[in-house]
């Protein structure tokens, strides 16, 4: 079942668009900070091109109240890459690996990387978003990761 459902997060972060767009390209530092909190990652496959393709591994490192959408402790994500403008938008289209219905269907999540007087604002925007991913804990790792990101790259810029 396709959901019209739409998700977004933002947050200012004291680094150039530049440093935030090069974080996300390289599949070493993304798993560093694209976790949201309690979870690690994984990159099983990354061609960071217009049509190329990832798979990533989401794996919860403790209980956690809700069980992964691939396994018991795992959220495996595969899609493919739609959009890339540098320093400005990334666009991937992905799904999860899930024999859950809930968890069916493709979602576009969106990048906006803004330069402010403050660095950069960065948004984060998931179209159809599937239905059995909790608002509030969507919401939640969303804004998460945009912490994890600002932690990362405000480290990095400010050397």
């Amino acid at each position: 079942m396709i959901s019209n459902r739409i998700d977004s997060a933002s947050q200012v972060i004291m680094a150039t668009p530049k440093a935030i767009y090069e974080a996300f390209m390289n599949p070493e530092t993304l798993v560093l900070w694209l976790p949201p909190k309690g979870m690690s990652a994984q990159i099983d496959a990354f061609e960071p091109y217009v049509g190329g393709t990832y798979k990533l591994t989401l794996t919860y490192e403790k209980d956690h109240e809700n069980s992964g959408k691939t396994s018991e402790n795992t959220d495996v994500a595969q899609g493919k890459f739609l959009e890339l403008v540098p320093d400005t938008k990334i666009v991937l289209a992905g799904n999860f690996d899930s024999e859950d219905p809930a968890f069916s269907g493709v979602m576009t999540q969106t990048w906006y990387l803004e330069a402010v007087t403050e660095g950069t604002k960065v948004t984060i925007i998931c179209e159809n978003v599937p239905e059995g991913i909790r608002k509030e804990d969507h919401d939640e790792g969303l804004n998460s990761t945009l912490e994890n990101l600002a932690s990362f790259v405000e480290k990095i810029d400010g050397e």
